[in-house]
């Protein structure tokens, strides 16, 4: 009988503010960084479970110290019975009567149990000898609805017509597989349009784009309008008028603002705008769509429940929906999100611009497309070139596909070598920075 046995958290950083990468309107100076955990077991077969919640710096102390005040929900628990009834080890987490009080189900403790849940499930496939897409897209459907909490949801999306939605993907599972396996699964780079790139460098990069394959390219835009024509048309110039150009605003604008930006930059084929305002403003959202049409609304990343994903897809508020896979409370919800889009119709399109968020979103979206939507129409997959290296499974990307993934586990852990030089403030990178700014 094999009992979690360790719980390892690390604060780790990257100093991704020294060139600007993931520089946006809102964050001019993010350090790519992981609250990261590591399971244990005493199962004797070595295997571990790896899991983390994505922030950009100041605060992953904290975001850190909210999974280890989960330590005690873990240690100790059979690690059979656990992986048996992974729907109720999330609601033991999240159903905490009093860890509720601190959401309920939002902000940095609902983070921190999607790095546990995440977690227990990267051990999972590693246990099922699987990569966790097919640990899931195996499932049956009463399996998958069982991972799901239906609470606050059966007013948009009951248990009886989610079997529904999988039971009609049933028959082409094994096709979609096979071309899973074949072509992967079409992504979006993100790459040229870092509001701190300079325009030469924004130039080459569409021009890398292009040439690697990818048929969008997102730029961020929010901080100077003059600014955000100027780079629109560039990059515009630069891949020709059939490649998809979307833009991010990170939350930067007021409705009308909103508004009134998008329309001085549709001439520029916007194909949709993401987070043009808060991301809980479901009908600022709403209104924002219905103004700025035909030019599309996506949002997800900073959305921190399955219900407020519920309200929006209700209002009419997004035509792109974007989960996170670190963002809500793991697998289980994502899972949730999924069936809700696959209900409204409206496609998904993860957000995947941070450390590790490429590599375990992946696996959502092809379970998706196995054993949920069964299409990848409209449906891309982001893409950022950072900090891939430090994954022992790293994401690789051919003809602007991501390369489906064939190793066991939810592609979630990072190099030993990693997690001790690039643990805040005491690894070796950090130490190194610390003493080239007092010289």
């Amino acid at each position: 009988m094999p009992r979690f046995t360790e719980f390892e958290t690390y604060d780790v950083r990257f100093p991704t503010s020294l060139d600007l990468d993931g520089s946006d309107a809102m964050n001019a100076d993010p350090d790519y960084s992981a609250a990261y955990l590591i399971l244990r077991t005493d199962a004797g077969d070595g295997l571990e479970g790896h899991g983390f919640a994505f922030t950009i710096g100041r605060g992953n102390d904290v975001q850190t110290a909210a999974i280890e005040a989960l330590r005690d929900h873990v240690i100790g628990l059979d690690v059979d019975e656990t992986l048996n009834d992974l729907g109720g080890f999330w609601k033991s987490l999240v159903h905490d009567s009093q860890l509720r009080w601190l959401g309920p189900e939002k902000g940095v403790m609902h983070m921190a149990i999607g790095a546990v849940v995440n977690a227990v499930w990267d051990l999972a496939a590693k246990r099922a000898g699987v990569p966790l897409w097919k640990l899931l897209a195996d499932l049956s459907p009463e399996q998958i609805v069982d991972l799901v909490d239906f609470r606050y949801l059966s007013d948009a999306l009951t248990r009886e017509e989610a079997l529904e939605i999988l039971y009609a993907a049933v028959p082409g599972r094994a096709e979609r597989e096979k071309s899973l396996r074949e072509q992967g699964y079409p992504a979006y780079t993100t790459t040229p349009g870092w509001l701190g790139y300079d325009d030469a460098k924004l130039v080459r990069l569409c021009h890398e784009a292009v040439a690697e394959g990818f048929t969008q390219i997102k730029l961020k835009v929010g901080a100077n309008l003059d600014d955000d024509i100027r780079r629109m048309r560039l990059a515009r110039e630069s891949v020709g008028p059939d490649i998809r150009i979307a833009i991010d605003a990170n939350q930067r604008w007021d409705v009308a603002e909103a508004i009134s930006w998008i329309e001085a930059l549709k001439p520029y084929d916007v194909w949709w705008v993401e987070e043009p305002t808060s991301p809980d403003d479901i009908l600022g959202h709403a209104a924002i769509a219905q103004a700025v049409a035909p030019v599309r609304v996506a949002t997800g990343e900073h959305v921190q429940n399955r219900v407020v994903f519920k309200q929006m897809l209700q209002a009419g508020s997004l035509s792109f929906l974007q989960i996170d896979s670190a963002r809500v409370a793991g697998v289980n919800e994502n899972i949730a999100i999924l069936l809700l889009a696959a209900k409204f119709g409206v496609p998904v399109c993860p957000h995947a611009g941070g450390v590790g968020l490429c590599e375990l979103v992946q696996h959502l979206s092809m379970f998706d497309l196995v054993a949920v939507s069964g299409s990848t129409e409209n449906r891309v997959i982001e893409y950022v070139d950072h900090l891939h290296e430090h994954f022992l499974e790293p994401v690789a990307i051919k003809d602007g596909h991501y390369v489906t993934p064939t190793q066991p586990g939810f592609s979630a852990e990072m190099d030993a070598e990693t997690l001790c030089d690039f643990r805040y403030p005491t690894g070796k990178i950090w130490t190194d920075l610390t003493k080239e700014s007092v010289k």
